[in-house]
């Protein structure tokens, strides 16, 4: 029978032509239901249907196991006006790899991993996986309730960083030793839930080619990492998680991609994900791609993304990386190196609307999820509603405090008096966005040293150091975050390739300080006025800025309601104060309920009670007697 040329294809009908026209406008934000891989039955028989967006190819193929890796073996049909590409496959399903082959428009064909897929080879294989997410049966109902019904701006959010590669290892070859998904849900939420900590985050779960690259350099962003386990796997380690009470953070990365072959780069041939002009679509630092936030099938692909694992994966969060080199069109570039925009201006406007758009849609359709700023410069408003010029995110990492405290804490204590105001900075600002004060992984690997090795003195100095440290860190506005072996002291860098030092808490010391900062978390997740204020200036009152001479710091944190008041006093230098005396607001009875030497008070010990005293000090009009020992904390409850 003779086939009339020209004829235009009519499609499986699975990509409908309203699919089609979202996704042209950039509002299909269920996309991944219809692109990759999907198992579907048509006209009776079993199998895959396959689709993938490749506009400028002149034909593209899926080619796997089932066909020998031929790219002439199963063409795919292209679905008119849109780039889009799809075919049934009859018979193959769960587990098998497979490939898009692209003939590009020079007529070169070059293979390339699914941008949608589900599931991914582990490494250094670069193929998809078929997979079936469909078949999990979630029974966290509870947590997700609570989660759509929380504020988080008002809780308490205490997070610890992971890198689950190297948390722990098993003394076994297959797969580097690493944990899987399962094995590090249960060991990990027992840690967690002893510690005290809220939430953890999760670096690098979307796959990724190169372990080095920490997660940071994706390749798939629709597959949780083949190192730890398979698609399922990742869905029991979330839903274990939130049935211990712990939620779920993951690092995202719509800032730049990887130039690897089998990746997103020159996709079908040509720029396609990345900005064309190399000013704009390569980072020179990286040596990375940079996506096209003006191209709305790409601003599709990646807010699609944050909502897949938000409520496919019931991920209570995303941490997104490298904010600043997305806002700006100059980041990491010299002159001539970059396009201004229409303005003249280095603001890149494509990626302010993408974040604007992304974070609406997370209010409307996240059900309670969080999305974080990691953004390193004093761009406005960043934590703000879009109808008011902000981006819209819910918290921003506080870099600047980070940095100051780093620096204030590394110095020798004799120096310390000449910047106190390191230390005091960060109360100018604290209420102009909503922050997490981090202590992240950035900050312990590049010879940066661990925290516990930034510290100045002799050993026993260091961990006292530490402990006053993390004291102040906890009392001062803000959400929290700490990366992992970083409660106990880890004496080496972070190293991806070697399990945190578990040994080391064996150490006195190490475990003193373990059991301390265990202390800290607990104290914040019981009082609320450590959490629900962090933006206001109500809930925040200075005893004493000033006191540099000593390098002591004293505060309040309030409640809404000033019940269960807390008030802090930090010593910072290795001279006991057995003579003083802090100012406090009101009269009444001060409970020192944690110290330095006791962490928190438990029975039997009774913790002290202070009396107050009408005497001026602090300019308060009452006082009570504290002495403070070397490096002293004191925290103390009051009405």
């Amino acid at each position: 029978m003779a086939v009339k040329k020209n004829k235009k294809p009519v499609g499986l009908g699975i990509l409908t032509a309203n699919d089609r026209y979202l996704y042209g406008q950039g509002t299909h934000y269920e996309i991944y239901e219809k692109m990759g891989a999907h198992l579907m039955t048509i006209d009776g028989k079993k199998g895959t249907y396959f689709s993938v967006w490749a506009p400028h190819a002149k034909a593209v193929s899926v080619v796997g196991d089932f066909n020998n890796w031929d790219p002439e073996a199963t063409p795919m049909k292209v679905l008119e006006t849109s780039g889009i590409h799809e075919v049934f496959v009859p018979g193959i399903g769960v587990g098998q790899l497979y490939k898009f082959a692209v003939t590009t428009s020079s007529g070169k064909v070059i293979f390339k991993a699914d941008p949608y897929a589900q599931s991914a080879e582990f490494r250094p294989g670069t193929a998809s996986v078929i997979a079936d997410t469909s078949r999990f049966k979630w029974s966290d109902e509870t947590w997700m309730k609570n989660r759509e019904q929380a504020n988080p701006r008002k809780a308490p959010l205490s997070i610890y960083e992971v890198h689950i590669g190297s948390w722990k290892k098993k003394d076994r070859e297959e797969k580097n030793g690493f944990y899987t998904y399962k094995e590090a849900a249960q060991e990990l939420a027992a840690y967690v839930r002893d510690m005290g900590y809220t939430h953890v985050e999760l670096m690098g779960i979307a796959e990724h080619p190169f372990d080095g690259s920490w997660g940071y350099q994706v390749s798939g962003y629709y597959a949780p990492t083949s190192r730890y386990g398979n698609p399922e796997e990742f869905m029991y380690f979330v839903n274990y998680l939130h049935k211990k009470g712990i939620g779920v953070i993951l690092d995202w990365v719509p800032a730049h991609f990887p130039r690897d072959a089998h990746g997103l780069a020159d996709f079908d041939g040509e720029p396609l994900y990345e900005y064309a002009d190399t000013r704009k679509g390569e980072h020179p630092d990286w040596g990375t791609k940079v996506f096209d936030y003006g191209k709305k099938e790409v601003s599709n692909f990646l807010i699609a993304n944050a909502l897949y694992w938000i409520n496919k994966y019931h991920v209570d969060g995303l941490r997104v990386d490298a904010v600043a080199s997305m806002l700006y069109l100059d980041y990491g570039r010299k002159d001539g190196q970059w396009v201004a925009n229409e303005y003249g201006g280095n603001q890149n406007l494509e990626a302010i609307e993408f974040f604007r758009h992304l974070n609406s849609i997370v209010v409307q359709r996240g059900h309670g999820a969080m999305v974080i700023a990691e953004e390193s410069t004093a761009w406005p408003l960043v934590t703000h509603d879009p109808k008011d010029g902000g981006l819209g995110f819910t918290f921003k990492w506080n870099m600047g405090w980070m940095h100051d405290f780093l620096e204030y804490m590394k110095l020798d204590p004799y120096f310390r008096k000449f910047n106190h105001n390191k230390m005091t900075f960060g109360l100018t600002y604290f209420n102009s966005e909503n922050f997490i004060l981090v202590l992240s992984h950035d900050e312990v690997v590049h010879l940066k040293c661990s925290m516990i090795n930034k510290m100045p003195g002799y050993t026993p100095d260091k961990f006292a150091n530490l402990k006053v440290g993390y004291t102040f860190m906890i009392g001062h506005p803000g959400k929290k975050l700490l990366f992992m072996g970083q409660d106990f002291g880890q004496l080496h860098e972070w190293d991806e390739k070697v399990a945190l030092s578990w040994n080391e808490l064996e150490d006195p010391l190490h475990r003193d300080l373990h059991d301390y900062f265990r202390d800290l978390l607990h104290l914040y997740r019981k009082y609320p006025c450590l959490s629900e204020s962090d933006d206001d200036w109500n809930g925040f009152q200075w005893i004493n800025a000033n006191d540099g001479d000593r390098s002591i710091f004293s505060f309040v944190r309030y409640s809404a309601d000033h019940k269960k008041s807390l008030l802090f006093v930090c010593n910072f230098t290795p001279v006991e104060r057995p003579d003083y005396r802090v100012g406090v607001p009101k009269r009444g009875s001060y409970t020192r309920i944690l110290d330095n030497e006791h962490g928190l008070y438990k029975s039997p010990d009774k913790p002290p009670v202070l009396r107050a005293k009408k005497q001026e000090c602090d300019g308060q009009p009452y006082s009570v007697p504290l002495p403070l020992t070397a490096y002293g904390t004191a925290v103390l409850r009051f009405n």
